[in-house]
């Protein structure tokens, strides 16, 4: 399903920006919840591409189908309106996010026939199940991919990296490795944490083909989903910011987790259009 093409491009431009905004409008409407906010504006144009231009869903084989696989469990609000953006959440659903009640939390809850492949929370355990995902979809020789979203931050912990030596081990061929490369966890910059800049190496030095790209361009995102190797497994460094797109949150420590008021709702929304507007001229 992979596209190329400049209309399709901007088409998926255009749904990252109505994600944007429903991102923005669920949090908002959790109110004394709030919701990880940050780290969902920064990994929009990822699941975007994933699920508009690179993932098969083959919905009358459902074993058969790509599986994206959330590591980065406080990602979820995107996941699920990226999935609403494809017809598998609908409006009434999500708009029960954080509800009591409700199926949709902060952390996602495995339901495989909504997409949700993954119950996330705990940092590394998303990539963990991944890893055996891709192995038993190998052993049964189903020709499909495995795409699995991880934080930088996330890339702290010890069981990513053995998750990674066993996809070498086993040379997972149908398995992708995405890091939203957003330079800050809850504790605060990753550099000051545990240094990662130099993700691109530490990933090629464990097997993997390698691409680091802008996380925010769909062009260029696409053309790295495009490079992919077929005899090796494949990582992408996706360059990103936090709070992207909203000038009190982007690169803030303190928006990873965030409940907005009225003011700060309104301009939220008022800065995404203006930029929305911007980048149409």
């Amino acid at each position: 399903m992979m596209i190329n093409n400049q209309q399709s491009i901007n088409s998926i431009e255009k749904i990252s920006h109505e994600i944007r905004l429903r991102i923005v409008e669920l949090t908002f409407q959790s109110r004394k919840y709030g919701a990880h906010i940050g780290g969902s504006l920064s990994s929009v144009e990822i699941l975007a591409t994933l699920f508009h231009s690179v993932v098969q869903n083959k919905p009358n084989s459902i074993e058969e189908r790509d599986r994206v696989i959330l590591s980065k469990g406080h990602a979820a609000l995107a996941l699920y309106c990226v999935l609403e953006s494809v017809g598998l959440l609908s409006k009434e659903e999500l708009d029960t996010f954080e509800g009591n009640g409700s199926q949709f939390l902060a952390h996602a809850k495995r339901d495989i026939t909504k997409g949700l492949e993954f119950s996330g929370g705990s940092l590394g355990l998303g990539i963990s199940y991944a890893v055996g995902v891709a192995l038993a979809c190998k052993a049964k020789g189903i020709n499909n991919q495995i795409y699995v979203l991880l934080g930088d931050g996330e890339c702290d912990e010890g069981l990513v990296w053995e998750a990674l030596m066993c996809v070498k081990n086993y040379n997972l061929t149908n398995f992708t490795a995405i890091v939203d490369f957003n330079h800050l966890q809850a504790d605060g910059f990753t550099e000051e944490v545990m240094n990662t800049d130099s993700l691109f190496d530490k990933f090629t030095a464990f097997g993997f083909k390698t691409i680091e790209t802008d996380g925010h361009s769909i062009k260029d995102l696409v053309g790295a989903f495009g490079k992919r190797s077929d005899s090796k497994p494949n990582a992408i460094i996706a360059r990103t910011i936090k709070g992207k797109g909203i000038s009190f949150m982007e690169n803030k420590r303190n928006w990873h987790h965030g409940i907005l008021s009225d003011i700060q709702y309104k301009k939220a929304i008022d800065e995404l259009n203006k930029w929305n507007s911007t980048d149409g001229e």
